[in-house]
């Protein structure tokens, strides 16, 4: 059996990824697969990357990681100086899904649709939309069992006509709560034969008030916006309604 730690949405929060790292080093899991958006947002995209990159055995690609390498825009370009070339490189080349059998299940990890990084998908998204995150990639060309995602910051985990959805949360950024989340999947990693497996999602507080602190002593963009993000696990557009 292996235990697989699946991460997402870091965004530039060091003290919460640091935790959650701790928190998967005692539980002596096997390995950890992170579902992208590590930079932007938080104060500290580059320390977050290099982390993840020494840490994670894959990345996929998410959103911001597409939108630090490709646009240009003022509440990106703090980061992207931050960052440096080398790690905008490294952001550039991710792939954007992860495929592989675990317990005799396809697997499918992704930032918010195998097909697209912009694609969004909620729990109340309709069945039939749902369903597509399922259909035969390029890879196996066959249909997952199990698709696992970020992008949204709200963890969750749904079974229907056979298959199995979740939502890993995020780790720096979460919106459902101010708890850093992952998921876990175990199982007989590679195996195509049926056995035992199951996913499982972990809360871990954090620090808050430290990353309020990483924010607070730089001239970083949005910065109150992000800090209440942090505080409350409210949106900063929803806040405004």
């Amino acid at each position: 059996m292996i235990r697989i730690a699946i991460i997402s949405d870091v965004h530039g929060n060091l003290p919460a990824l640091e935790t959650v790292l701790s928190d998967i080093n005692d539980r002596k899991i096997d390995k950890i697969i992170c579902l992208g958006d590590l930079a932007g947002k938080g104060p500290s995209s580059a320390e977050v990357v290099d982390l993840v990159r020494n840490r994670c055995d894959s990345v996929v690609k998410g959103n911001w990681d597409y939108f630090m390498t490709e646009e240009k825009a003022d509440v990106l370009l703090w980061h992207q100086n931050k960052l440096g070339l080398e790690r905008l490189e490294y952001l550039k080349s991710l792939p954007i899904y992860n495929e592989f059998y675990i317990s005799g299940k396809l697997v499918r990890l992704c930032h918010a649709s195998p097909n697209d990084i912009f694609h969004r998908t909620y729990i109340s998204t309709d069945l039939e939309e749902r369903l597509r995150l399922f259909e035969p990639s390029d890879e196996t060309q066959q249909p997952a069992d199990v698709v696992g995602y970020g992008d949204i910051h709200g963890a969750y985990l749904d079974n229907f006509d056979g298959k199995t959805i979740f939502n890993a949360g995020s780790v720096g950024n979460p919106l459902d709560m101010p708890l850093a989340s992952y998921a876990i999947l175990e199982g007989m990693y590679g195996s195509k034969s049926e056995s035992s497996f199951s996913v499982s999602i972990v809360r871990v507080p954090y620090d808050i008030e430290l990353a309020v602190e990483h924010a607070l002593i730089t001239d970083m963009p949005e910065k109150e916006l992000y800090i209440n993000e942090l505080r409350t696990a409210v949106y900063r557009w929803k806040a405004n309604k």
